[in-house]
């Protein structure tokens, strides 16, 4: 796992990296190089790769995750600030669509400064998430059918904007979560013995 706080550019043939659902589509790149005397076109195709700020790290282990949505989020300056420096917790937060519009609750965003923070600023506070119609359609058949819950996954930057990952889940039963342990115990063990 990459672990840089900006986004990274990559030059890649055929990848499995394209089918990641943080990474947009390739933007080609064209330039010139010169071999000898004569001059070639070149055709380069880059991907950005974008690094999560903030991780819900226990989401994918409580939950079996069924798809995903990228949402844009509304913040204040300062909240931006502090997600920018890797503060922030999504444990315990969760999505909630009321009256057409999305939102974000239990996710904790501490202030950037504490001195400079208005004296009223709840770090519970609800947030509202950015999506077009057609995908808050979608969320809403998925947030009626029984057993599934919406919860967010990771937070990251994209092109200077925050956006968050957001996933359709299903909980987990204690015997799910014990076979997910003793499998990650398995290719542990694998990987020190061919070591």
């Amino acid at each position: 796992m990459i672990s840089l706080a900006k986004p990274l550019r990559l030059a890649v043939g055929a990848f499995f990296i394209r089918d990641h659902p943080r990474i947009p589509h390739p933007s080609p790149r064209n330039f010139w190089v010169k071999g000898g005397d004569v001059f070639i076109k070149c055709y380069v195709i880059c991907y950005n790769a974008y690094m999560a700020l903030v991780q819900n790290k226990k989401a994918y282990f409580n939950y079996e995750m069924l798809t995903t949505f990228e949402a844009g989020m509304k913040l204040l300056g300062f909240e931006v600030k502090s997600l920018k420096s890797g503060r922030g917790s999504l444990e315990g937060a969760y999505v909630t669509i009321r009256n057409g519009e999305v939102f974000l609750l239990h996710a904790q965003i501490p202030p950037y400064q504490v001195g400079n923070t208005p004296t009223d600023y709840n770090p519970l506070r609800e947030r509202k998430l950015l999506l077009n119609k057609k995908e808050v359609a979608e969320l809403v058949g998925y947030e009626k059918q029984r057993g599934l819950t919406i919860i967010p996954i990771s937070v990251y930057n994209r092109k200077n904007k925050l956006k968050v990952e957001i996933g359709i889940a299903r909980g987990k039963k204690k015997y799910d979560k014990r076979e997910t342990i003793k499998k990650r115990d398995v290719e542990r063990e694998i990987g020190r013995t061919l070591k």
